[in-house]
């Protein structure tokens, strides 16, 4: 009899570490700045910092340790109205090997575009359209990096207006350059939804480091402290 209920407790819960494991915890998307601003040098330096980043090992044992279910990857290139590329699309990240394929789909990109402005409403009603088709998780981010204001078409505050973002964070890694407006820029417009936050990168050179605090922090869902109102906006209801 002892033996029975042992063995029915094991039972159970396995049950119930399989089906916390079976949910998804978080649907992160990973918006990339490929507009005219960003050379070839740093491209490649947000490609290998990108993968860097993710390869890290505090970036590796928050995924799969995170409590609560696993996390799933979509990244994308953006910088026209029409200039999208997805690069990597929907990855569960539930071990090792899938982590590992994710970092070298993304070390080995090749550049979507090199001479279009910079759209950045666009760049997340694309980020937006890539979560509805994506699997249901109990967060879903989109992370927009970019070293330059919204210069052509609709911008953030229209994304947020036409767009299901309702229920969505969107934090942003600003790298700063030639663009002296940018890092209040994305406070004030991009930043968007509980708990958005902002990194920043002083120039291509730190953007690994940028993103991997980034990722460390988006994935364990860290709130150091609530955004500044007027640095923090939602879409209006």
């Amino acid at each position: 009899m002892v033996r029975s209920v042992a063995l029915l407790a094991a039972c159970l819960l396995w049950a119930a570490t399989a089906q916390a494991q079976s949910a998804c915890r978080l649907a992160l998307v990973l918006a990339l700045d490929v507009s005219s601003s960003v050379d070839a040098e740093e491209y490649a330096l947000q490609r290998t910092g990108l993968a860097a980043a993710l390869d890290a090992d505090e970036v590796r044992h928050a995924i799969l340790t995170g409590a609560g279910g696993y996390v799933t990857l979509a990244v994308y290139e953006w910088s026209g109205f029409h200039q999208h590329k997805l690069q990597l699309d929907w990855i569960a990240l539930t071990s090792h090997a899938e982590i590992d394929r994710a970092v070298a789909a993304l070390a080995g990109m090749e550049r979507s575009h090199d001479d279009f402005p910079t759209s950045i409403g666009p760049a997340i009603g694309y980020g937006a359209t890539l979560l509805k088709r994506g699997p249901a998780c109990e967060r879903r981010v989109i992370d927009v990096s970019g070293d330059g204001v919204n210069n052509y078409r609709y911008g953030p505050r229209e994304a947020y207006r036409h767009f299901p973002l309702n229920d969505v964070t969107v934090n942003g890694l600003v790298i700063l350059g030639d663009d002296p407006g940018v890092l209040s820029y994305y406070g004030a417009e991009v930043l968007h939804g509980t708990g958005a936050f902002m990194v920043v990168a002083n120039g291509f050179d730190e953007f690994r480091e940028a993103m991997t605090k980034k990722l460390y922090r988006e994935i364990n869902d860290i709130i150091l402290g609530r955004v500044p109102p007027a640095l923090h906006r939602r879409a209006p209801g």
